[in-house]
């Protein structure tokens, strides 16, 4: 790895892959076309790019009860306490509804209600993505959502993985379809014969479903444009070389656009970082995507003290960030930008990616310097609430009646002035 010293501002972000002009094209016609010709063009385009026909995209009971089968007792216990740990995290996210009262009678509040409806993408190919589902599912279902949707593209034989399958029934799930790609965002926005439409649509997915999901943003709200994965550690002399290295590559094997960092304070701990990371790649089933983002867009950085080094994680705003130093909640309290944060070497990130509770689905490319992980608030809506009593707008209405007028909005300020009008 690339060890560099700071001397100035420094940077992780990647450009955002807007895709060709090609694929987008391409997205839109997909989308155009499940908006005319619905099943028929889901049915098109599975076959089209997925190679398998499909007669039913919803998934039955019975294939559902087939992939308990396949999977084993041990695992579907660990997929429900995952789910356990989840479902709990977020219900502390939870919010009520709250109203306030004056003495002259006004009421305001504001009322919380969960969406209708909510659309989750879950990836499919060659990999299965069980984490993925708990945890866009789950914030949904403890914010009272009613209706949430699953689509996921079927494989070869017109299948979803059966782990995939146990995750969305564990999570509540009770609408599934086989069916990925843009075509199911376009499904999932415009509704066909077999899918209503519904009102928000979450979840990871290629770049042609990203390019849908900021197609039809508007006509329901998204989630996020997610970039490549990232992780920072900021370690002091304490930390584990070995245990950083594995730290860094677990995020470095996403995707050769992930990025992996470290800013440390020990340039002898920075020299075996990079030499251990080295060694654990030769033997890495995923060798050659991890070894390619470590290549680009991998680095450690060595600073002075560690106030530096929390001023440079603060500029990288990272998705992820471990900290391994001798006081981890003493350094997170300095933290301002970070999507999630680990604190010691027990919580591994791959701790928060499957098992912990909190979301996994983070800002990245810098932007959790103004953005949250997928959260319960996500899912529901606030409407503002005002009750003015006669004697509250009496005491109040010149003073509105006037703004109205310093904007030259007469029919406003009359609207007001019409309830204390004598005839």
């Amino acid at each position: 790895m690339k060890i560099l010293q700071v001397n100035d501002q420094i940077s992780i972000k990647r450009s955002v892959d807007n895709g060709t002009g090609e694929q987008r094209k391409s997205v839109v016609n997909i989308l155009q076309e499940v908006k005319k010709s619905g099943d028929k063009a889901l049915h098109h385009f599975t076959l089209r790019f997925d190679g398998v026909s499909i007669e039913r995209h919803r998934v039955t009971e019975v294939e559902i009860e087939k992939a308990f089968g396949e999977i084993d007792s041990e695992m579907i216990g660990i997929i429900e306490e995952a789910a356990n740990h989840i479902e709990d995290f977020h219900r502390m996210q939870k919010r009520e509804s709250w109203f306030k009262t004056l003495d002259n009678g006004t009421l305001l509040g504001q009322k919380m209600t969960p969406l209708d409806s909510v659309g989750v993408y879950v990836p499919g190919g060659t990999a299965a993505y069980p984490s993925s589902v708990l945890m866009n599912v789950l914030p949904a279902k403890v914010a009272g959502v009613k209706r949430i949707v699953m689509v996921s593209p079927p494989d070869q034989d017109g299948k979803i993985p059966a782990g995939v399958l146990v995750a969305a029934k564990v999570a509540g799930v009770e609408e599934i379809y086989k069916v990925g790609g843009a075509q199911a965002v376009g499904a999932l926005a415009y509704g066909t014969e077999s899918i209503k439409p519904v009102d928000k649509i979450v979840g990871p997915g290629n770049i042609y479903v990203a390019l849908a999901k900021r197609e039809v943003f508007g006509d329901v709200d998204i989630d996020m444009i997610a970039g490549p994965s990232e992780i920072v550690v900021l370690a002091d002399e304490t930390a584990s070389p070995v245990e950083a290295a594995a730290d860094l590559l677990s995020q470095a094997e996403h995707d050769e656009n992930a990025s992996a960092v470290v800013v440390t304070t020990s340039e002898e701990l920075a020299g075996e970082i990079s030499r251990e990371v080295d060694r654990q790649l030769e033997d890495l089933p995923r060798r050659a995507i991890a070894a390619k983002s470590i290549e680009q867009f991998g680095a450690i950085y060595v600073v002075k003290e560690l106030a530096d080094a929390i001023e440079v994680v603060n500029q990288l705003a990272p998705e992820h960030l471990e900290i391994l130093t001798v006081d981890p909640m003493d350094v997170m309290a300095k933290i301002r930008h970070a999507g999630a944060i680990f604190l010691g070497r027990f919580s591994s990130e791959p701790v928060g990616d499957y098992f912990a509770g909190p979301n996994h689905v983070l800002p990245t490319n810098g932007t959790a310097r103004f953005s949250s992980p997928l959260n319960v608030d996500d899912f529901i809506k606030k409407s503002s609430i005002i009750s003015y009593s006669k004697a509250a707008l009496e005491q109040n209405y010149k003073k509105i009646a006037a703004l109205a007028r310093l904007e030259g909005l007469e029919a406003h300020a009359r609207a007001v002035e019409v309830r204390f009008t004598k005839d």
